[in-house]
């Protein structure tokens, strides 16, 4: 064998290496290329991420056949346009799962936000199109926003239909407190948007990574759920820096962007796990039973959370929307035999 001592051989590990030692790592892209670089276990994608990917040359054949696919459906362009959007999201998630052994996210239109039933119904329509692609629904991740709405949708599609949940835009601990006590299979807490709230509406420009707001609000979250053994995941999402990422090694799940994948890989620093199931049960946090008008009450007094949700929603319905309107003019091209 090699006669490396470990010392040396921890400094020639990456910190991407390190850190899947603590961490589940998940790749927060619908680009294929960089899933295959980086080898996550499981891979998230939004309307935004999709949109971005869409445009990509390499992936219109994707785009061709779901326009082919809501054509054929029939209905009036609303019906074919939103059958459409549904095969493109599903068909970027089975190429996904090609490239991955865990499991894809895939989200429900954020439109649909503040629509408890048509959540469900969407999410349903989403998981036949992926079990008509031989794909059973234990790989899939179905992505709704954390409104009381959302939540409650996530509560239903778990108990009912045994349809895995991930709790998307998710900022307040109320958010938190509710997804768990819905016990969905996993919630994406946002770590950069959260930093770049407080860059924006405090005199403060800069935080050392573990006192990040981002960082402080999932490392709470995590303590509380493991602290009242919650089944309950967390996965951090949206960074905007390394340093964040590190900050939370030994999280359930972190979903990275590929740039910052590429830095983790770059960087040869030692990595801890910050979040422990000890420090957990040993933290100092009451548990708390939120009903909806707690919930509202509680989540409101949060004004970072309340402006980042919707914020959040409006920015994935407006790639929505774009998406869209690049699938009604691909459309008519098909129609009209160009």
């Amino acid at each position: 064998m090699s006669s490396v001592s470990p010392d040396k051989r921890r400094k020639m590990e990456s910190a991407l290496d390190q850190l899947k030692k603590y961490t589940v790592v998940v790749a927060d892209t619908g680009d294929f290329n960089a899933i295959e670089e980086y080898k996550p276990q499981d891979a998230t994608t939004n309307p935004s991420l999709i949109l971005a990917a869409a445009k990509m040359p390499a992936y219109q054949h994707l785009l061709d056949q779901a326009i082919k696919y809501g054509i054929a459906k029939d209905g009036s362009e609303e019906v074919q346009v939103t059958n459409t959007m549904d095969k493109l999201f599903v068909s970027f998630g089975l190429e996904i799962l090609k490239k991955i052994p865990g499991r894809v996210s895939t989200e429900v239109d954020a439109r649909l936000s503040y629509d408890k039933d048509e959540m469900v119904a969407r999410a349903l329509r989403l998981i036949a199109l992926y079990e008509e692609a031989g794909i059973g629904k234990e790989r899939i991740l179905i992505k709704l926003s954390s409104t009381w709405e959302g939540i409650q949708a996530g509560r239903e599609l778990e108990e009912k239909h045994g349809v895995h949940c991930n709790m998307t835009l998710l900022f307040s601990f109320a958010q938190a407190v509710a997804c768990a006590e819905a016990k969905v299979t996993l919630i994406s807490p946002f770590v950069g948007r959260i930093l770049d709230w407080h860059k924006e509406n405090t005199d403060r420009k800069s935080y050392e990574p573990h006192e990040d707001p981002g960082v402080v609000s999932v490392t709470k979250i995590y303590n509380y759920y493991k602290k009242y053994g919650y089944s309950t995941v967390v996965m951090g999402a949206s960074f905007r820096n390394i340093g964040e990422v590190k900050a939370l090694a030994g999280c359930d799940l972190l979903t990275i962007s590929p740039s910052l994948l590429g830095e983790l890989t770059q960087d040869h620093a030692v990595v801890k796990p910050a979040l422990t199931l000890q420090n957990a049960k040993a933290c100092d946090v009451e548990k708390v039973h939120l009903d909806e008008k707690d919930f509202r009450w509680q989540h409101n007094e949060d004004r970072m959370a309340v402006e980042k949700l919707s914020d959040g929603i409006r920015k994935f319905a407006a790639d929505a929307i774009k998406l869209e309107t690049m699938i009604k003019e691909k459309m008519l091209n098909v129609k009209n035999g160009q």
